[in-house]
């Protein structure tokens, strides 16, 4: 099954945080040799710390900043960690709104934002954090176009658990008074779709576009001696199917049920080729990288009948300022 947006959020730290008033007084040292710094007075195993992925050391460092600060609203990138949504490598900054600020500033890490539209705020397990239509507004305005698209879907597809409607979106970005990223907007409430059964299928279809494919169908049915079979792309005109995967759905940390599922898709990959379907078959690392995307689709017969969008496919290997590094 597909994650949902309440399987992704994260309200706990991944690791456990060592406040360092509660060591003293439970008596445990803290020593720089065996523990990370992540924020004043708090403190995690830094061997644990250094082998998270970039994803989870964000979460680690936001959720210890709302430790020390309960009174703050965690916005953009910090709010999406707590809400669910899509995130991608480690964020640079700890997000904070603060609608009391005559300007903006930055602390350090900290980014405290203020701005004439107001913000809506919610609690998520005592965590403050702006709603879930202003965060993905927030973010479809400022995120790459690839990881902005695969948020706006998130929120609105149903089988990843979203309950916005692009309607909506829509109108609470229109408005607003901000100017900053309208074309980028319009791009996305054109492009966006709730069909989307994942951030991998999002950036998928945007590099497929980008790339000058043909636009495919998401989600289509086949029905093949007594199986139902629902493919992530179909490309009409080539009759050929695309496939994304990412690896959880394999249940790789059992090794029956992994190799269950694998003979499964196998015989599934069979059946679909027997009746005529050439098949393609990506990752999420192959699809930012776009020319293993590009061969795969090439391979299965899909033709490239547009020019691709060179601007667009620069967005998706270029540094982003957003992220301490380029994580793929």
């Amino acid at each position: 099954m597909p994650f949902q947006l309440v399987d992704r959020a994260v309200t706990v730290s991944p690791l456990p945080l060592l406040l360092i008033e509660e060591a003293r007084m439970l008596g445990q040292s803290v020593s720089r040799a065996t523990h990370r710094r992540i924020r004043k007075g708090v403190y995690v195993d830094g061997a644990a710390y250094d082998a998270l992925k970039p994803w989870e050391r964000y979460a680690v460092r936001v959720l210890a900043f709302a430790r020390r600060h309960p009174s703050a609203v965690l916005c953009l990138e910090s709010a999406a960690v707590v809400l669910g949504l899509p995130t991608f490598g480690e964020a640079r900054d700890i997000h904070v709104y603060d609608p009391d600020r005559a300007a903006s500033r930055r602390f350090g890490d900290v980014a405290v934002h203020t701005s004439d539209d107001p913000r809506a705020v919610t609690s998520v397990d005592g965590i403050l954090v702006t709603t879930l239509i202003d965060t993905v507004v927030d973010l479809a305005r400022v995120l790459p176009p690839a990881q902005a698209l695969a948020v706006v879907d998130a929120s609105i597809s149903s089988v990843q658990g979203g309950s916005q409607a692009l309607p909506e979106l829509s109108a609470r970005a229109a408005s607003q008074r901000a100017r900053r990223g309208r074309v980028h907007l319009r791009w996305l409430w054109e492009f966006a779709d709730g069909a989307a059964e994942s951030p991998a299928e999002s950036v998928s279809r945007a590099v497929i576009e980008w790339a000058g494919f043909p636009r495919p169908v998401l989600q289509r049915t086949f029905r093949y001696e007594g199986h139902r079979d629902r493919v992530d792309f179909h490309f009409p005109e080539s009759d050929a199917i695309g496939e994304v995967d990412g690896w959880e759905k394999y249940a790789l940390a059992d090794p029956a049920a992994a190799a269950q599922r694998l003979a499964d898709e196998k015989r599934r990959e069979d059946r679909l080729r027997r009746y005529g379907h050439p098949f393609a078959r990506w990752d999420l690392a192959e699809a930012w990288r776009v020319d293993p995307l590009v061969r795969a689709l090439r391979a299965a017969g899909i033709r490239r009948p547009y020019a691709p969008h060179f601007t667009f496919l620069a967005t998706l290997s270029s540094y982003s300022p957003r992220t301490v590094r380029a994580s793929r």
